[in-house]
């Protein structure tokens, strides 16, 4: 299959690695660019440091889901479901955004993961896993703007205020943040990443402290493991109960998956992609599974404090923790805290459905105009779309707000699960791909830790997840069981996905015969197009087998050359 590529233009700010157009549609999955006169005008511009990049892996998505949306975790499976399901959920994402480095360092295109899945998989499953990722962060939006509000009145003397007295400032600080492009969102996660990562680590320290009975305040004395046994227990509602935790937990974990997006605009994305991968299992280890572990010793799963699940901070497991515990001034301080993490998922959600969308559109899959982007690197028209739909966030004012927003969030609850499973099929699919074409591992500037079986597993969980939460909207705890509104509020992201792969495929059925088959042959997989100019040299189509032995050699060479040292500070680096 040939492939014909325009030139890049090379500058100093790395946008030599940009990627490279395929101008022919002559095979499934090719990249047709309908705004060719737009990409070659202007480009999105690599302005994310080492810096932006580690602290987006850290802590870019740490926000309502974990501090808010874990509540209802609790108090319907209990802490020994909430510490399995998160562990589960959590190996799924490790290995997932290890599948995505190892593309990512290969193959730094705008658009990241949506278009593997295009050219690995099959065009149509990639854009129904396009869209759905991008309709999710549309949605979560107004969620977040409108959580922000509800947070603002765990201080009793706003409580008469109008949320709509909050939306317009929180709103007009999102749009200051796109304002400044890539380059503002950077710096502001990086800022806001370290003051939840402190806020993390603090509430760990304190959370031993009141488990082991050291607060004056706290009457209850040592609690230990108290609330998992008898007279409570550490599993509410049986399996019923750990079933329901999936959805929640890949809802916390979302976003994990932005330093992948983020490729596109890295300054230098061989050397960060995967330094941010590997900083992925310590978030996980430490600012998710020991901070729910420790809010599972010392917050009962029936406490009252927990009232009805919703998105209000007073319900809030973390802030629970520190009332029962009688620390007065603490509970405002975290409550800023996570007010400050939820504005920081929102500035997530511009962030993600931005480079998506766009990346659809360049690759005519949206509206031409959505793919537009000015000097500044920044794609303004689907800015200005997500800024419109944060807008939704005053819908909430209305008798039926919340009744509207459950079924607007219905669209991304489950959908995380569908892209990260369709994430690694699409690695696995790439590696068969790249063994076919005649290449090794050895060629491979960065390799998923557990290879192609991580990237199994990964897919084992999301259908293990998605066949959990198809039980949960059946059967609800709580009910209403087999009724039809309650299932679709809980698995609309399913329906959805198969309405999107069907509008594409009916579509490329008669305007591109080759995206017709099902999943694409290996043999019609494009494995060069878009390649790292340095990764060109030696893996490229018109490299020789002897070359690309050389390069091999020379690699290797450069990795004997590292010193026990060199290994120990590079561990030493890695874990600050």
């Amino acid at each position: 299959m040939s492939h014909q590529n325009e030139p890049i233009e090379h500058g100093d700010d790395g946008v030599s690695n940009e990627k490279r157009v395929q101008t022919t549609d002559d095979g499934p999955g090719a990249f047709t660019d309908i705004v060719m006169e737009t990409r070659q005008k202007n480009n999105l511009h690599r302005n994310l440091k080492g810096r932006h990049m580690q602290m987006i892996a850290i802590g870019g998505a740490i926000g309502a889901g974990l501090f808010i949306g874990s509540s209802s975790s609790f108090t319907q499976g209990g802490p020994g479901s909430v510490l399995l399901g998160f562990m589960i959920i959590g190996l799924q994402v490790y290995t997932m955004m290890q599948a995505l480095a190892e593309m990512s360092v290969l193959y730094p295109v705008n658009g990241a993961f949506t278009m593997y899945i295009c050219r690995f998989v099959d065009p149509s499953w990639g854009f129904a896993c396009a869209w759905e990722y991008a309709i999710s962060w549309l949605t979560v939006l107004p969620f977040e703007i409108s959580a922000a509000c509800n947070i603002i009145h765990f201080w009793t003397d706003v409580e008469n205020v109008n949320n709509a007295a909050w939306i317009v400032p929180l709103l007009t600080a999102l749009v200051a943040i796109q304002y400044f492009g890539v380059r503002g969102y950077g710096e502001v996660e990086f800022v806001i990443s370290m003051i939840k990562v402190t806020a993390c680590v603090g509430f760990m320290i304190l959370g031993i402290i009141i488990n082991c009975g050291g607060v004056p305040t706290d009457n209850r004395g040592y609690i230990g493991a108290r609330y998992w046994h008898s007279p409570y227990t550490a599993f509410l509602n049986g399996f019923h109960g750990f079933c329901s935790v999936f959805v929640n937990a890949a809802f916390a974990y979302t976003g994990t998956e932005l330093t992948g997006l983020a490729a596109a605009e890295s300054e230098r994305p061989r050397k960060e992609i995967p330094k941010a991968s590997k900083q992925v299992v310590w978030r996980i280890l430490i600012f998710y599974i020991i901070n729910l572990f420790l809010v599972g010793l010392i917050v009962p799963a029936n406490s009252d404090l927990y009232g009805s699940a919703g998105a209000e901070s007073r319900h809030s497991p973390f802030v629970i923790a520190i009332q029962l515990a009688n620390i007065k001034a603490l509970p405002s301080i975290f409550n800023a805290v996570i007010l400050i993490a939820v504005m920081s998922v929102a500035n997530s959600c511009t962030f993600g459905s931005t480079r998506t969308i766009q990346a659809l559109a360049a690759n005519g899959m949206a509206p031409k105009i959505l793919a537009y982007i000015d000097r500044k690197g920044r794609p303004l028209s689907v800015t200005i779309l997500q800024l419109l739909f944060g807008c939704l966030a005053f819908i909430n004012l209305a008798p039926n707000g919340g009744t509207i927003f459950t079924w607007l969030l219905s669209l991304s609850g489950l959908a995380i699960i569908f892209i990260y499973g369709s994430i690694a099929l699409a690695h696995i699919r790439f590696r068969n791909a790249w063994k076919y074409n005649g290449h090794s591992l050895e060629e491979l500037p960065f390799r998923a830790a557990f290879g192609v079986w991580g990237s199994y597993l990964c897919v084992l969980i999301s259908v293990l997840a998605l066949m959990a939460q198809f039980y949960v909207a059946l059967y609800p705890i709580g009910g209403p069981n087999l009724d039809a509104g309650t299932f679709f509020q809980l698995y609309l992201a399913g329906p959805l996905i198969i309405f999107l792969y069907c509008i594409w495929k009916v579509w490329s059925w008669f305007k591109r015969p080759a995206d017709r088959p099902f999943f694409i042959a290996l043999k019609n997989i494009d494995i060069y197009t878009g390649m790292r100019e340095e990764q060109a040299v030696i893996s490229g189509s018109n490299v020789s087998l002897e070359d690309r032995r050389a390069s091999i050699m020379e690699m290797q060479g450069e990795k004997t050359k590292k010193t026990p040292m060199s290994y120990l500070k590079a561990a030493v680096g890695n874990v600050i």
